[in-house]
């Protein structure tokens, strides 16, 4: 069989000018294959051109979305950066709150006597030398120092709390320990041998008018409010607890009962000359587990 030869496409048109006024007519003959070939290129140009612009436009748009998001990140980060300016501020704020309350502390343990003087020996100190490294506060060196401040914080409460507790049990202490005067008045006879050694005086006694109050020295319970055949006359023991107890004799009169609460400082009697007295005066003792001894101690 003889193979068929394709033959080429052999049409063409014909484009046809034709002028105004009856000049003359042009026409311009092209093949197929040339229109075809034109057509083909014409397409392929006009997606190459579609492609370029989508692609320009596509570009200019995220450049455009790029800068607003960089703007907006640099924008942020400036904002958090003054936060964290502000916060660093802060946490050194609260720092020399902590420096200034470790102070006080001390202060107070000391004026207490519960510690010596232990602690910071440059606390306080007339010196301010300073030096180091200049560091730009992060996110880092920021969160160790607030993390050191919180513990700081937790052993500053519980040392506090314990100063509390000391204070207040040296206080509870004070107020049953015999720390004041019982009356106003001069002193007229002394605690120990008096009369050229003929007696001994187990108080002092301090004299003044008749009805010159007289006051607990401590918080106590009343033991004793009356009149005593011994030689005290009217007279009221107070118990303080731990073994101690105060007497008050040769008063005019008793303004409190057994068995009641008394507070230092509340009026118990008023001065007279009752019992064995020479004259109007509080005659005064302080006894430990029963034994007297020398009242100057607890004024």
């Amino acid at each position: 069989m003889e193979k068929q030869v394709q033959k080429p496409d052999q049409r063409e048109y014909t484009i046809k000018i034709i002028p105004h006024r009856g000049e003359t007519v042009h026409s311009i003959r092209l093949p197929i294959n040339v229109i075809k070939y034109g057509m083909a290129s014409l397409t392929i140009g006009l997606m190459l051109f579609v492609g370029a612009f989508s692609y320009t436009t596509y570009s200019m748009y995220s450049q455009k979305n790029d800068k607003a998001e960089i703007g907006e990140l640099r924008q942020v980060n400036n904002i958090q950066q003054e936060q964290l300016l502000q916060l660093a501020k802060k946490a050194n704020a609260l720092q020399s709150d902590m420096e200034k309350l470790n102070e006080l502390e001390l202060e107070i343990r000391q004026m207490s006597s519960s510690e010596g003087s232990s602690g910071n020996p440059g606390a306080g100190g007339t010196h301010d030398g300073q030096g180091g490294p200049r560091i730009q506060p992060d996110l880092q060196n920021v969160t160790e120092a607030l993390d050191n401040l919180e513990k700081n914080m937790a052993a500053r409460k519980q040392s506090l709390e314990a100063l509390h507790q000391q204070i207040s049990a040296k206080q509870a202490e004070m107020a049953i320990t015999p720390s004041i005067w019982p009356a106003s008045g001069d002193i007229s006879s002394n605690y120990g041998l008096r009369w050229g050694g003929t007696d001994f005086h187990p108080g002092i006694d301090i004299a003044n008018d008749v009805g010159t109050p007289i006051v607990a020295t401590a918080d106590g319970i009343v033991t004793t409010a009356g009149w005593n055949s011994g030689g005290y006359g009217n007279m009221v023991d107070i118990d303080h607890g731990n073994g101690i107890m105060t007497r008050y004799g040769h008063t005019s009169q008793v303004v409190v009962s057994a068995g009641q609460q008394v507070r230092r400082g509340q009026v118990i009697a008023y001065m007279g000359n009752t019992g064995f007295s020479t004259g109007p005066h509080l005659h005064y003792e302080v006894r430990i587990n029963g034994q007297a001894v020398n009242p100057a101690r607890y004024l």
